[in-house]
């Protein structure tokens, strides 16, 4: 399939896809910040508005995986990440004209934008990391970027949460103290300026990652080369295939993509709305999103340790989906400071979820890798829905947060489990 997938992996394309899953990291779990944060500045009323920050990041996934992998195969992956880089600066950069309007929508606007970037990032980095090496080690690989991107996921809450919530109990006191409106929209301001100097920087530091990728040599990967996979029992042919249709198992894995993401972000960024409901510690909301991450790396710890030495990773999916469904159910039925530790904990669960149905799902594809692995990138936007399907359960249905958390968790992990255990042999003939 490639020059450099010879048994082994090369280190330069490793390393670099390493720093670009930290780079996505730090983008994607600064929405765990932002949800609190942009509700208090932005004066929003119910948690269902503030969970749009998710909605406006993750559904830019399924607008702009399909063009992104046209793209890709117009420049090349090398080139993709280049300008998906740029893009994510240009959206960090509207963050700046947002704080200084105090406008929700265009926030909203900054962060689509970066979505944006990120699903050319994932559609074009994902299939490059699960090619440059053996395809059974997939998962591994993936485990080890996964490590940089959870990294980046508890440095910015820390970071984030200490600048942006920094005092934020008392800035609410404040507002909910003042009636003056002129003093209320200075609290207001004075609060959203933090804004402008992360995000510059972000903007800066996207800008110049471009430019060392742009000059620094990366190996091509030729994705459009028929090959013959044997894994499982299971044979596919892709030079047999004359559309992206005609495997369904990629669209069976784009859904457990879409549920895949759903926990994660129901776990890594809701976790903070449901420690205020819990009436958790003040410190454990603040940094909330650090603590479920932190849970990840050690789930991807056990990964890189036992796949695929130990398991398989459909027999890793199996546990991870029995443990989340375990776990959600002590979350529910508990409470306090214990019913927080076991959200958090999904995040062993959910930990190696994707670095498994990644692979499964575009394994075999051949040619049609580029656009299967868009159709995958698709699945992300279960991180837009869901979060507004809890939402709407606790707000709009009266239903309690802890069973709202139940009834929206435990039916996306049976649907992973479903596609663990059968939906990633569906359309593959028998060896």
């Amino acid at each position: 399939m490639s020059s450099i997938n010879t048994g082994k992996t090369a280190f330069r394309p490793m390393a670099i896809c390493c720093a670009l899953f930290f780079i996505l990291g730090f983008i994607t779990w600064a929405n765990g910040t932002l949800i609190p944060f942009l509700k208090i500045a932005c004066n929003l009323e119910t948690d269902l508005q503030a969970f749009f920050v998710t909605f406006a990041s993750y559904i830019a996934y399924f607008f702009l995986a399909l063009p992104s992998s046209w793209i890709l195969k117009k420049i090349g992956f090398k080139n993709g990440l280049v300008v998906s880089l740029i893009i994510l600066g240009l959206g960090s950069l509207i963050f700046i004209p947002a704080a200084d309007q105090r406008s929700y929508g265009l926030f909203l606007t900054g962060i689509f934008i970066q979505g944006s970037g990120m699903a050319l990032l994932q559609t074009a980095v994902n299939p490059y990391l699960s090619i440059i090496g053996p395809i059974d080690s997939a998962a591994q690989r993936i485990s080890i970027a996964g490590v940089f991107n959870k990294t980046a996921g508890i440095i910015v809450p820390i970071v984030f949460g200490s600048l942006f919530l920094k005092d934020a109990e008392k800035v609410t006191e404040k507002l909910n103290a003042t009636t003056d409106l002129v003093a209320k929209n200075v609290i207001l301001d004075d609060l959203l300026q933090r804004v402008h100097t992360p995000y510059i920087a972000l903007a800066i530091i996207f800008v110049l990652f471009a430019i060392f990728i742009k000059f620094t040599y990366l190996p091509e990967v030729d994705v459009d080369a028929e090959e013959e996979v044997s894994q499982d029992d299971t044979v596919i042919h892709s030079s047999q295939k004359t559309s992206v249709t005609q495997f369904p198992h990629l669209f069976l894995g784009a859904f457990a993509i879409f549920f895949c993401v759903a926990v994660e972000v129901m776990a890594g960024d809701i976790i903070g709305v449901y420690g205020r409901e819990l009436n958790v510690n003040t410190f454990f909301v603040t940094y909330a999103t650090a603590f479920t991450l932190g849970c990840m790396l050690l789930g991807y710890a056990i990964g890189i340790i036992t796949i695929p030495r130990f398991v398989t990773q459909q027999m890793a999916l199996r546990i991870c989906t029995l443990v989340g469904i375990l776990f959600t159910l002590i979350s529910v039925f508990t409470t306090g400071t214990t019913s927080f530790i076991f959200v958090a904990l999904l995040g062993v669960a959910n930990s190696l979820m994707w670095p498994a149905i990644f692979p499964l799902g575009i394994k075999g594809l051949g040619r049609f890798t580029k656009t299967g692995s868009a159709i995958m990138i698709m699945g992300i936007a279960g991180g837009a829905i869901w979060p507004l399907v809890y939402g709407y359960l606790k707000d709009n249905l009266g239903i309690d947060f802890q069973h709202a958390f139940l009834y929206a968790m435990v039916p996306a992990y049976l649907y992973i489990l479903y596609f663990a255990t059968a939906g990633h042999k569906v359309g593959q003939k028998r060896a």
